[in-house]
């Protein structure tokens, strides 16, 4: 990705050994994350187990290499928000909600993609308020729930599915740009 242009790298793992070669090949941010693969494996990440890996990255990484550390959608609110401050003082730049996926919507439409990303939501305003460094909001986010982010307290969004699942890049690339549109339209309201 780097060949390409100055495009910043983002690695994700849950082993922070694997953040020491991905940083030397050039990775500009590491994120301890990505927990979905391991939830269909009835895998989930304990308070605890988040917080020893929050330590040993920084351990080995030090503090020059931004880190993002996602909460799990697993614990429950207010585990997550205590969760979140003491990643902040373990030395994490970003904290990462999600939401339990695959969310099931009730319907189709705009409620339907409300619904899917109520549980970030709802974390990403609970843990915004209760920490000084950014939150972004993951799971569940599209055109229509990026603004509902923003004004739940979320420094930026992730959206992974929403762009994964498409079919063709120029699919990707208008999704991507209905995404950030929605959230500038949010932000330009806010100042208004």
């Amino acid at each position: 990705a780097k060949s390409l242009g100055p495009v910043p790298v983002c690695v994700s793992a849950v082993d922070p050994e694997l953040f020491v070669g991905a940083v030397k090949a050039g990775a500009d941010m590491v994120e301890i994350g990505n927990y979905d693969a391991f939830y269909l494996e009835g895998r989930v990440f304990s308070a605890e187990e988040v917080l020893a890996l929050t330590v040993e990255t920084r351990a080995l990484l030090g503090s020059t290499i931004p880190l993002s550390v996602t909460v799990p959608h697993t614990l429950p609110l207010d585990e997550q928000v205590e969760l979140a401050m003491k990643l902040e003082l373990a030395g994490a730049d970003v904290i990462q909600t999600e939401g339990g996926m695959p969310m099931k919507p009730s319907t189709a439409g705009i409620q339907g993609l409300i619904e899917k990303a109520a549980p970030t939501l709802a974390a990403t305003a609970a843990i915004s308020n209760a920490v000084q460094i950014p939150t972004m909001a993951a799971s569940g986010i599209s055109a229509v729930t990026a603004p509902l982010a923003l004004a739940s307290g979320a420094a930026g969004v992730g959206v992974g599915s929403a762009v994964n699942k498409l079919n063709s890049e120029v699919a990707m690339l208008a999704a991507v740009r209905q995404v950030q549109e929605a959230m500038a339209k949010e932000l330009a309201r806010v100042k208004a």
